[in-house]
């Protein structure tokens, strides 16, 4: 004797709870995506490096990044890179890619003594060198440097010496020298 089950078809209400419950979950799923879609955006906004300016004296303020490093655009031969400004570095730094862009060939292979550790690269002479308006010709930069991305640059002491530098809360001011 087999068991008997008795099959009761879903009822119309059943099949609307059904659809209630599968709409909520998509309207859930859809605000949840839209949160982190803001939140992404916002961080996004918050983490992205505020511009330097130019005084009327030609002073160029850096602002300090939200990591806590001094950041500005510039150009090595007039290749545009992201300089993060570097006391502890002797010279201008560039990722390879920047160097052949650049034009920055051949130079002297050297070993770099570097916070991560010894790294080998070159070090050549430039045309010339700007962070916003001021700009340095004939400075050597290192080739070799990893940054985040391929146009990411040091802006090391033989570029920070030519000017009077100031450091306050934060902000860098690089002054001209003579102003």
């Amino acid at each position: 004797m087999g068991e008997e089950h008795d099959y009761q078809r879903p009822s119309p209400a059943d099949d609307q709870t059904r659809r209630a419950l599968r709409t909520n979950t998509l309207a859930i799923l859809a605000f949840w995506l839209v949160v982190m879609g803001l939140l992404y955006f916002g961080m996004k906004q918050f983490m992205a490096p505020r511009g330097a300016t130019v005084t009327s004296t030609g002073s160029l303020v850096i602002p300090r990044h939200n990591d806590g490093h001094f950041r500005v655009a510039g150009t090595v031969n007039g290749v545009p890179v992201n300089f993060m400004v570097d006391t502890g570095a002797s010279l201008i730094a560039v990722t390879d890619a920047v160097a052949k862009k650049a034009g920055l060939t051949g130079g002297v292979p050297t070993t770099f003594r570097t916070a991560n550790g010894n790294r080998e690269g070159k070090v050549s002479v430039s045309d010339s060198i700007t962070a916003r308006n001021l700009a340095v010709s004939g400075l050597r930069v290192g080739t070799g440097y990893t940054g985040e991305s391929e146009d990411d640059a040091l802006l090391g002491q033989n570029f920070l010496r030519q000017f009077d530098v100031e450091i306050k809360r934060d902000s860098m001011v690089l002054n001209p020298r003579g102003s």
